[in-house]
């Protein structure tokens, strides 16, 4: 062993979870293998503490440390550069639920905790931990905390920054910040867990959280509805709001070629409608605390009103579990159904909702001008203004020539987003695949500040370097 930083992390943690980079095998690349990286070493401490040292031991040893979670992000945040100069951090032994406070709706879970895991843990105490996206299987909660992830279920309960009360953190110096409160207010200073929450392991280490509880809901109430417009589809989500209240807790858009795309990936799947005769439909479900009978009276009565108004031309209501949990596989399948399909450019953006359908009509006209034939895959969380706006290949043009397209066509989306008032990261963060985009559309005051703060808390460059922001003049 001629390192002496790996024998210092095997004196650390021992051989077992000390390891040359090349062991980390598949986690030197991203999930869809387009960036691949080096590391000096691999680890998998099993404690804050184990952290905190090994960020001492990089520091002593000029290394900087990338750390990682389920590795299921798509920015590639999580995946090291080729320089060979880092240290690879997985914190998957770090999965313990740690406590969960029923009198104070919080539980408290460790960053390597699978997020299936902690929902389960919160529904075993008769709680609900809301936050839900396609992963959910494998991603953890620091990969979760780490891009402030969104999900389905944001516009009744918000992204995971709202979900979360208390931080436990290592900072770049290997100090360890002692966050972890379930207090709902704590007006005593700067918000440190905000500012950590959404910055992609750049600015320090999240290696636990306090997160807020909820009452299970007594039944659900799911249906699919159609609609002839965006236009329409923003006015039936106020008129749903206002019709549903805090019951609401789903509002998914799809549009036709979507569920058609499912519906051929997937032969098993069972459309809500014999026909797609509209362009574009939504998924809406109703969390209710009253019986089951209820909120499908209260979901019956709020969509009659939408059909008398003609926000909606149909609907249907799910009749059981087992349609209700159909219904919302076809949308939990599209990501899988495109990838089934093949590799397209995918889009992950934010808008406000008066700005959608004039944004989405206006890129289109441009995309199909420059590229033409391209085909859209618009779907995505329109109750928070959440689009996953997906551009395939036109029919007979092969996916590698598509994708070699990729930074003009993804010009024009991002300058119609900004445009109109947008985000180009709504809930998959930044990392590397987007940095180099940020200047365009953010203010040299924004970037200015980004800069300052990443300088204070990292002033060496030492956590995950070369992600969310460029720094110029940054060294080891």
């Amino acid at each position: 062993m001629t390192d002496p930083l790996l024998h210092a992390l095997v004196a650390l943690l021992g051989e077992r979870y000390a390891e040359p980079g090349a062991a980390a095998g598949a986690r030197l690349s991203d999930k869809h293998q387009r960036y691949h990286g080096k590391a000096r070493a691999f680890v998998r401490p099993a404690s804050t503490e184990q952290v905190a040292a090994v960020v001492r031991l990089c520091a002593e040893h000029a290394a900087c440390v990338v750390v990682q979670g389920g590795n299921t992000g798509l920015m590639a945040a999580a995946t090291p550069d080729d320089s060979g100069r880092a240290v690879l951090v997985s914190l998957e032994r770090m999965n313990a639920i740690r406590e969960v406070d029923t009198a104070n709706d919080t539980l408290t879970a460790e960053a390597g905790c699978i997020l299936r895991q902690v929902q389960l843990a919160a529904e075993g105490a008769g709680r609900l931990f809301p936050l839900s996206l396609g992963a959910e299987g494998s991603c953890t909660l620091g990969g979760n905390l780490g891009t402030n992830a969104g999900g389905t279920a944001v516009l009744r309960y918000g992204n995971a920054r709202e979900l979360t009360l208390g931080l436990e953190v290592v900072t770049a110096e290997g100090e360890i910040w002692h966050g972890l409160r379930g207090l709902r207010k704590d007006n005593t200073g700067y918000d440190l867990r905000d500012l950590y929450i959404g910055s992609e392991g750049t600015l320090g280490i999240i290696t636990a959280a306090t997160l807020k509880l909820y009452p299970l809901p007594a039944s659900r109430a799911t249906a699919y509805v159609a609609f002839a417009s965006l236009a329409d589809g923003v006015a039936l989500l106020a008129h749903a709001r206002a019709g549903f209240s805090a019951a609401l807790t789903g509002f998914e858009l799809m549009a036709a070629d979507c569920l058609a795309l499912v519906a051929e990936q997937f032969p098993g799947s069972v459309l809500p409608f014999d026909r797609l005769t509209q362009p574009w439909y939504a998924l809406l479900e109703v969390s209710y605390h009253g019986d089951h009978a209820d909120a499908v009276a209260l979901m019956e009565r709020v969509l009659e009103g939408a059909l008398e108004q003609g926000l909606i031309t149909d609907a249907s209501l799910a009749q059981s579990v087992a349609q209700s949990h159909a219904m919302w596989q076809l949308r939990e399948h599209m990501s899988e159904a495109q990838a089934r399909e093949g590799r397209n450019m995918k889009h992950d953006i934010s808008l406000p909702l008066s700005r959608i359908e004039a944004f989405v009509a206006s890129t289109a006209v441009q995309l199909q001008a420059q590229f033409p034939g391209v085909r859209h895959y618009t779907f995505g969380h329109l109750g928070d203004g959440n689009l996953h706006y997906n551009i395939a290949s036109p029919r007979g043009m092969s996916v590698a020539a598509h994708m070699a397209r990729y930074h003009a066509l993804s010009r024009v989306v991002h300058d119609n987003v900004h445009a109109h008032g947008g985000s180009i990261s709504a809930e998959h963060g930044i990392g590397q695949r987007k940095r180099d985009e940020l200047p365009r559309y953010k203010s040299t005051v924004e970037l200015g500040l980004m800069r300052r703060i990443k300088r204070a808390l990292d002033p060496h460059n030492r956590l995950n370097p070369g992600k969310v922001i460029a720094l110029e003049n940054d060294t080891l």
